[in-house]
């Protein structure tokens, strides 16, 4: 069963994955609540609540079933000191499915639906300063990313009274994780022994004159793939009627930790070996300036064999891999007021808890099948490396409104502004997650008695952030701009029973 659902959920995830539009999470879930600007928490109209207000399903008037799809059209760039490229165009289906049961004469209500949520990811083709061909020329390097997650389940919520109710949404999550790029890290990683009294990462960070190679950071072509994850997530809120045209909801997102697992990983630091085995040669020319290169370069490897590496076995090494990674809790209010009987207005308030979570990666290797990695870390081919985030809190305000222009057509329009949980000092191009505004207008026409049509369409503004320099990332990225604007395209229909 559970190899099942996972199927069903890869299905859609690798058609789904979407550059979130608050770090990793989307603004809102359908068509009908994305018009106003996403705000669902205080107004009870749709099963999408079972995501923002599960309490709210209790004000629904009648069973519905709703169907939305989302397709998201990225707009990527990327520059720094030898780069100024955009990324690879692509177009992200994001898929929903819901619906409602409510009771004739019960205060219970239920629902059950499954949900593409967020995720972030991008594709380049970038130049690196590390990697050049024999004519100097660069040699294009992929960075990829895709991280993509869903949730579906259950959500139970009961009535109080007339103006009061609570609810709650049990959800499984289902997550899955890529990334490939120049991945650079401190020489002090390098823990082996190259000699006595001096290890790998000393030898490479040491300057020439001191018989080192002179790196402040070693890199590695890195691709991580196959990583998947399952967990839970649960939702809890109050919904209130204060009248017939007041309304206020609360929502509380527990946070969830999901342990990625299954995955493989590739590093391969040959061309940062051929760098430093070029590095020694030379400077063996150089103190013996009667030697031919050839007589260079197999003292070279002489000395490299006295250190434990045979070069003959490469510098490429295979790993399984695990991943931590964690999504945040949040909190949210909302409020709907309807000013007459053609205009709504509605406002929601969001707090996301992204320091706690995106704080770091843990990225677990175990089984490194090559020798000669394995010396110069200094470890039997098993290790942790912390990929550092750092993310900062953040605020989502949403402001909409919806106008009945006649019994069968409502017109929309919102505005959606979210702070941007990325820090400068951890932005690279392919975890772009920065937007901040979005501008949305949507309607509904009603087709018939119980179908409904809704559309939206949304802008997410183009924002750039600078990275700090020196980057926390790497040398790459000092001082680089990424930007990121998205256009989104929401269609759902609702049925009621």
């Amino acid at each position: 069963m559970k190899r099942f659902i996972g199927s069903i959920f890869l299905l859609v995830l690798f058609s789904s994955l979407s550059l979130g539009q608050n770090g990793t999470r989307l603004v809102g879930f359908d068509a009908q609540s994305m018009g106003r600007g996403g705000t669902s928490i205080g107004t009870f109209d749709s099963p999408e609540l079972m995501m923002t207000n599960p309490a709210g399903i209790s004000f629904l008037s009648r069973s519905t079933l709703n169907a939305d799809i989302s397709l998201m059209f990225p707009a990527l760039h990327f520059k720094n000191g030898i780069n100024d490229a955009d990324g690879d165009k692509s177009t992200f289906p994001l898929p929903a499915i819901s619906y409602v049961n409510k009771y004739a004469d019960s205060k219970l209500s239920w629902g059950v639906g499954m949900f593409t949520t967020g995720g972030m990811g991008a594709d380049f083709n970038l130049e690196h300063a590390l990697y050049r061909n024999s004519d100097g020329s660069y040699n294009l390097q992929k960075y990829h990313s895709k991280l993509a997650e869903m949730q579906g389940g259950l959500t139970v919520a009961y009535q109080i009274n007339n103006q009061l109710s609570v609810g709650a949404s049990l959800h499984l999550v289902y997550s899955m994780v890529e990334f490939e790029m120049p991945y650079s890290l401190d020489p002090s990683i390098m823990k082996g022994t190259a000699m006595p009294g001096m290890t790998f990462g000393q030898m490479f960070a040491a300057p020439p004159a001191s018989g080192g190679f002179g790196y402040d950071e070693v890199t590695a072509s890195a691709k991580m793939s196959d990583l998947t994850a399952y967990g839970f997530n649960g939702k809890i809120g109050i919904a209130y009627k204060a009248s017939e045209k007041l309304s206020f909801g609360l929502n509380y997102t527990l946070p969830s930790s999901l342990n990625y697992t299954g995955g493989k990983a590739v590093m391969d630091m040959t061309q940062q070996f051929n760098d430093a085995f070029g590095k020694a040669v030379s400077g063996y020319m150089s103190a013996n300036p009667t030697a031919t290169q050839a007589q260079a370069q197999a003292a070279v490897m002489g000395n490299f064999s006295a250190m434990g590496i045979d070069l003959s076995k490469g510098v490429k090494a295979n790993y399984k891999m695990e991943l931590e990674l964690a999504f945040p809790q949040s909190i949210g209010i909302g409020a709907s007021y309807q000013a007459n009987d053609c205009l709504k207005l509605a406002m929601d308030v969001e707090w996301l808890n992204w320091a706690s979570a995106f704080d770091k990666m843990t990225l677990k290797l175990t089984d490194g099948d090559n020798a000669n990695i394995n010396t110069m870390l200094g470890n039997s081919g098993s290790f942790n490396l912390d990929f550092p985030m750092n993310w900062k809190n953040s605020v989502i305000v949403k402001v909409g409104g919806e106008y009945k222009a006649s019994n069968a057509l409502t017109l929309r329009l919102g505005y959606a502004y979210g702070s941007n949980p990325v820090p400068a000092s951890t932005i690279i191009p392919i975890l772009p997650a920065i937007v901040e505004n979005h501008i949305t207008a949507g309607a509904s026409y009603k087709v018939s008695e119980p179908l409904t049509i809704h559309a939206a369409v949304e802008m997410v503004l183009n924002n750039s952030l600078t990275s700090e320099n020196p980057s926390v990332i790497a040398n790459e990225y000092n001082g680089s701009t990424s930007e990121l604007a998205t256009t989104l395209i929401h269609v759902s229909c609702s049925y009621a029973f």
